[in-house]
Formats: structure tokens, sequence, C-alpha cells
């Protein structure tokens, strides 16, 4: 399994970087996990094309998750000029905000006569989803988005992606990430709490309790990135746009 972070910002592209995007490449499937509004400059400057993604994986409904959907949609359309069948997945309410977005950003879109099959694929928290061979569950974790929000946890059967989602700290994340190759955390704040989503102290005060192999920090506010050294020095990593692990 191969995973490169496209977008590793927060929802302010705080540090320059993109919003939140995964690339997950594993045999002969290939799946983007999360593809917020900005997603699509930091895709392409790494040189992909979304005529090899099979899947879409959605971790919640803001724009910094999903908001570049559109604009992939289309991409697919007018630039690829795709022909093979897409899936997104995502938790219940995704397909209403897609096309809801879809007529904002472009009205009369969703109406497209589409060159390849598209569908959204719902599932709640619990659920599970097939990408070729790689099986996808997510987990409820705490996120205020008027609907439910979602930690997801991958596998191809030989390594294992875990991913929080955005997220304030709940002993889901211990689950969601036990004995992961790699565990991909949001932590927004480097000092106070911050509502719905992960702060330093508690996630270091918790360290302890992952067994993940790999620990890696995204969606770093500027109190967060102040902190990067003393998160270092705890053995974690930072994400960066363009870093690639192969589990």
């Amino acid at each position: 399994m191969k995973v490169t972070v496209v977008g590793s910002g927060d929802a302010f592209g705080t540090g320059g970087r993109a919003h939140t995007c995964f690339r997950i490449d594993s045999g002969g499937a290939s799946a983007l996990v999360d593809f917020g509004a900005s997603s699509i400059a930091s895709f392409k400057k790494l040189g992909f094309g979304f005529d090899t993604v099979d899947a879409v994986a959605i971790s919640h409904l803001h724009g910094d998750h999903f908001g570049g959907l559109p604009f992939l949609l289309l991409d697919c359309q007018f630039i690829a000029r795709r022909t093979q069948p897409l899936v997104f997945i995502g938790p219940p309410g995704l397909r209403d905000r897609l096309f809801g977005a879809l007529d904002v950003f472009f009205p009369g879109t969703a109406k497209l006569a589409w060159s390849f099959p598209w569908r959204v694929e719902e599932i709640a928290p619990r659920g599970v989803a097939k990408v070729g061979d790689i099986r996808l569950e997510t987990f409820d974790v705490i996120h205020s988005v008027g609907a439910a929000a979602t930690g997801l946890r991958l596998t191809d059967g030989k390594a294992v992606f875990a991913y929080s989602g955005d997220t304030a700290w709940t002993d889901t994340l211990l689950e969601l990430s036990a004995g992961a190759d790699l565990f991909i955390c949001e932590c927004s704040s480097g000092d106070a709490p911050l509502a719905n989503h992960m702060d330093w102290p508690t996630l270091k005060a918790n360290l302890p309790r992952f067994t993940a192999k790999r620990v890696v920090l995204t969606h770093m506010g500027p109190s967060a990135q102040a902190r990067r050294g003393e998160m270092e020095q705890a053995g974690l990593t930072l994400a960066k746009d363009g870093l690639v692990f192969e589990l």
C-alpha cells in the first residue's frame, strides 16, 4: 500500500498547505480519502490524473474535506475524458450536499449528460465498503457538521491506513487506529482546546495508549505549527503536501 499526502492543511490553508486529501494505491485499485476545495491544485502539482482513481471516500461534509468534488467531476468530464465508473463513498447526506454544491458552483451541471457513470454510496458510521481489494470501515467521531462525521480505516489485507477525520478526543480513535501501519490524526490546536477538534495537550497525554506503528499529524493550525519541535521530539511525523509512505 502506498499513501500520498495530497493535502494536509486545515480549513484556512495554514502554512500554504492544500485542503485535506490522501491518495491510497494498492494493487490495481486507487482511492482518494477526502478532497477539499483546494485539493485539486496539489493533486495536479503532484502529477496525478483522475482517470486512474476508482473511488473517493469522504470523512465528513465540511468544504475543506469534500468541497473539491464538483471540480473533480468536471475535470473527469472535460479534461480527463473519463469513461470508467467512479464511486463517491461517504456519510449519509453526501448525495444531497454534492448535488447542492454542483448546482451552486456550476448551475445546471447536476443534469449534465455525463461521459462516465458515477454514483454516491452513503454508509453510516460502522459501515463497510469495498474498493477493489481495499476494505473501508467508518467510525463515529466528534465533529459538528450537521451530518455524521467519521474516521476511516482502510486495509488491503497486508497494510492498514487509519485516519481520524476531524474530531475532538474520543476513545474511538484507539479502536480506529489499533495496530495500523499508519495513523494520520488531525491536531488543529497546539494549546487551548478547540471545539470539535484535537488539541496537542490532549493528544500528547493519550499517545501511550495508541498501538499504531506510526502516527502522523495533519490539519494543523498556527498554534499547532508552533509546537512542531515538541511533536517531533515525541516521535511523531508531521504531514506535508507531497509526503509519501510505503506501507
